[in-house]
């Protein structure tokens, strides 16, 4: 199963329209975007809860880590660069967290709210190697912008 992204766009937009709390916002994208491709073994936020540091938020799938500072693995650097990490190959990536062993490819984009602030970064995990694409990380990167321009 592939993803069908105008409709999951379509989803996500009637369910959180109007909505402005960041964390019920996140729990509904965690959800429909996990269940929407089979690809996707492991899917949620790490949300910014202080300077430089990160904090497991609403995800879907087995238990991820709790604390990622900044200058740590794949999420960390979505974090610290603000720029979309995609890896075919968390083994080659340079300080990869393994929270999980099952994990061979990552996507992690970084989530602003309406005023640009750094929120987040949306974290998607797959057990299949090379999992993801630009054509993915396009499209989710459209999605958690029009999601998450409603907070202030």
């Amino acid at each position: 199963m592939k993803v069908d992204y105008p409709s999951l766009a379509n989803s996500i937009r009637s369910l959180t329209e109007g909505e402005t709390d960041a964390v019920a916002l996140m729990a509904t994208v965690a959800c429909e975007v996990h269940h929407a491709d089979n690809r996707f073994d492991w899917t949620g936020f790490y949300r910014v809860v202080a300077p430089e540091l990160l904090k497991i938020g609403p995800y879907q799938g087995g238990h991820g880590c709790l604390v990622i500072p900044f200058s740590r693995g794949v999420c960390g650097a979505a974090a610290r660069t603000g720029e979309v990490q995609l890896v075919a190959d968390v083994d080659a990536f340079p300080g990869h967290i393994a929270c999980a062993s099952s994990t061979r490819s990552e996507l992690v984009l970084p989530v602003f709210d309406g005023a640009g602030r750094l929120l987040a970064v949306f974290d998607i995990d797959s057990n299949q190697p090379d999992a993801f694409g630009s054509d993915d990380a396009d499209a989710l990167a459209d999605m958690l912008r029009a999601v998450f321009s409603q907070v202030k």
